[in-house]
């Protein structure tokens, strides 16, 4: 499937982008080229390839989920320019 420079104008007219004419010849023949990569990556015959997400295997970097002590309400508003009720009390920035 071919890109002309109609279908990239009216992609970037929709996006809200513009281009100038020698632009868009160049953002069509990219675009054409990266098809045409993909092109020929479907010739590939991947018969018995399981599917995968990554090139190598991935494991969670999470660590163990452990209660620890925190902070007291106290603590944590000490520093607070103002506090009301418990809570950090900020400036309004929407009018009603």
């Amino acid at each position: 499937m071919k890109i002309t420079i109609k279908d990239v104008a009216h992609v970037a007219a929709l996006a809200r982008l513009q281009f100038k004419e020698d632009e868009l010849e160049a953002m069509t023949a990219q675009l054409n080229g990266i098809l045409d990569s993909f092109d020929k990556l479907q010739t590939v015959d991947t018969t018995g390839v399981e599917p995968s997400t990554h090139a190598v295997d991935v494991s969670n970097a999470f660590r163990d989920d452990r209660v620890r002590p925190s902070l007291t309400p106290e603590a944590a508003l000490a520093n607070a320019p103002e506090a009301e009720e418990g809570c950090f009390k900020v400036p309004r920035i929407i009018e009603v």
